[in-house]
């Protein structure tokens, strides 16, 4: 199998999807991240005309990019929200993903501070006729001070105990929020990762700063050798957030994805 590697159209957060999808193809990449995000960055979207989503599928097909995967972050343990969630993962496969990504969200319960594993586990294993009935992989996301290290996440994916729910690993925010060493937690839960947002960390641990692949400090080769040593061929999706300031404009959005993607060849890979 050769492995995917991707653009992530969230690195365009405040640009539209077609300054994403051209900066993703020129850089080099094959595969996209679409993102669905509500509140946030809603590149596509379920309240989209008809119209307009194919539009973006004929832009898609044009520059060369295959969207095999969608961000569609919702809290798994807000009722209120499974509706959106459901939307988007009907969205995803309309798209022909194959990946729905998200965070489990905070897992706060009327009657206690923090749901235990095995109730966000029972949220989760909820969507399972929906992810069967699309052919989809749920990935959740290491996010947040109660689900940020791949570890915590491994416990709940066991307890779904599905081959449609694994762990996205995201490099920089086991880090952010965390605030574990990125190479360790991920040798612990290598087995359950199905996917990886690969994101860099500049700056003091705890400030927002997400630059291009190769400008921050995470240790990536060490990375790419836990996943090699473990036969783990998950895609791996470039992500950039730069600072809370955000990109000064689109063309160093653009810049930081050629530079990204230059840097995932001088690490041996192949886009």
């Amino acid at each position: 199998m050769t492995r995917i590697l991707a653009g992530n159209s969230n690195c365009y957060h405040g640009y539209t999807i077609e300054q994403a999808i051209q900066g993703i193809a020129a850089a080099g990449f094959r595969y996209i991240e679409l993102t669905a995000t509500k509140g946030w960055t809603e590149h596509v979207s379920p309240d989209m005309p008809f119209a307009r989503l194919l539009q973006i599928q004929d832009q898609l097909r044009a520059a060369g990019l295959t969207p095999f995967a969608m961000s569609g972050h919702c809290n798994l343990m807000d009722t209120a929200r499974i509706g959106d969630f459901v939307q988007n993962i009907r969205l995803a496969a309309f798209f022909g993903c194959r990946y729905i990504v998200t965070s489990i969200g905070e897992a706060h319960l009327a009657d206690q501070a923090v749901a235990t594993h095995a109730q966000v586990a029972g949220h989760i294993r909820a969507l399972l006729p929906e992810l069967e009935a699309h052919s989809l992989t749920l990935v959740l996301e290491t996010h947040g001070h109660e689900h940020g290290t791949g570890k915590v996440l491994a416990e709940i994916v066991r307890l779904v105990n599905s081959p449609r729910v694994r762990i996205n690993y995201d490099t920089a925010n086991v880090i952010f929020y965390g605030n574990v060493d990125p190479a360790e937690d991920l040798a612990a839960c290598v087995q359950d990762v199905g996917y990886v947002h690969l994101k860099d960390k500049g700056g003091e641990r705890t400030v927002w700063d997400f630059p291009a692949l190769g400008q921050g400090w995470v240790d990536f080769p060490r990375i790419f050798e836990v996943l090699r040593a473990a036969g783990n061929e998950s895609p791996l999706s470039v992500e950039i957030e730069f600072t809370q300031a955000g990109a000064r404009d689109v063309h160093e959005v653009d810049e930081a994805m050629r530079a990204s993607a230059a840097y995932l060849v001088s690490q041996g890979f192949a886009l």
